[in-house]
């Protein structure tokens, strides 16, 4: 069942009592149903429960809006020290914190808990496209960058965005700021421009690109990992065999409220630990298309630190900031 949040909702949520495990865990997803930070609540509250980690179901709230700043922006300033919550996070969330998206906040607000795997980056085309392999879109964009339009489903200058930028760059196209690309409001309404033939290309992640190739509306052009994913991954192609040197992991994880206490953030940190080292979450990876990316504490609040400062870097680099 899917819980979209309402005013009353949260108020509700304040009222719960601030001691870890003694009321329902809750999971901010900061996008509406459907997409990565949706799935990331969904599937670790579901599988924490099954393996015993928490004593109930995970509330998931869908709290859009300002790609994640109305939520991010609600966690600091209404629920700092609440220790019952949980934000979904990703590459995206790094991506709008260095480049201010999110006016007023910073990251250091927050408390960075842990990743659960690594969601790489695709560019892709409809089914029926003549274009059959990423070389092919990129020479188009190079000999009439108008010619094509390239969908993502994170604002301009956002993560889907700059997955498109790196690719172009490393193809050799020198001005990437020539690239079109037409932001929506998440993957789903991107494929659906792409599908109406508004759009040439899609670019996102590998699970929200899974269930379009899945009912043969989209193809996969390249997956920008370092090698092949396993299983059913493995017939896409990656761009570095196609001769484009381009890599693009959109990491997945949590952030908690900045005032949460130091016991509770070590026991949601050991909760997702165990749930990461699980076979039950092993499968949920390689289903989906996720990368191993195990990082927890310490040394995923100083991966974080890193990511802000080298997207800050490409960034001013390409003129979406100064």
């Amino acid at each position: 069942m899917k819980f979209v949040a309402t005013r009353g909702a949260l108020a509700a949520a304040l009222l719960s009592l601030s001691t870890f495990g003694a009321s329902a865990q809750e999971c901010i997803a900061p996008a509406n149903p459907g997409g990565g930070w949706d799935f990331t609540c969904r599937q670790v509250g579901k599988t924490m429960q099954d393996l015993g980690l928490i004593d109930s179901t995970m509330q998931v709230v869908n709290l859009a809006g300002g790609g994640g700043g109305v939520a991010f922006a609600e966690v600091v300033n209404k629920r700092g020290d609440d220790n019952d919550l949980i934000v979904a996070a990703s590459t995206a969330t790094a991506t709008r914190l260095a480049q201010g998206a999110y006016p007023g906040n910073s990251m250091d607000q927050v408390r960075w808990l842990a990743t659960i795997g690594a969601d790489y980056g695709v560019i892709a085309v409809a089914a029926d496209s003549e274009v059959t392999d990423l070389t092919g879109l990129l020479d188009q964009i190079k000999n009439d960058p108008t010619s094509v339009s390239i969908a993502g489903g994170s604002a301009v200058g956002g993560w889907d965005h700059l997955k498109v930028l790196i690719a172009a760059n490393a193809y050799g196209i020198d001005d990437v700021r020539s690239v079109k690309y037409i932001a929506f409001d998440g993957g789903g309404e991107a494929v659906t421009q792409l599908l109406a033939g508004s759009v040439q290309a899609f670019t996102g992640d590998i699970s929200e690109a899974k269930g379009f190739v899945d009912s043969g509306d989209i193809r996969v052009l390249a997956v920008l990992s370092p090698e092949r994913l396993p299983g059913e991954f493995a017939a896409f192609p990656t761009a570095r065999e196609q001769g484009v040197d381009a890599i693009g992991a959109n990491w997945r994880g949590f952030y908690a409220p900045g005032g949460m206490s130091d016991e509770a953030y070590n026991e949601w940190v050991s909760k997702i630990a165990d749930l990461y080292a699980s076979d039950a979450w092993k499968e949920t990876m390689a289903a989906n298309g996720l990368a191993p990316l195990d990082l927890q504490g310490d040394a995923f609040q100083e991966f974080v630190t890193n990511s802000v400062a080298q997207i800050q870097s490409i960034s001013k680099e390409i003129g979406i900031i100064k």
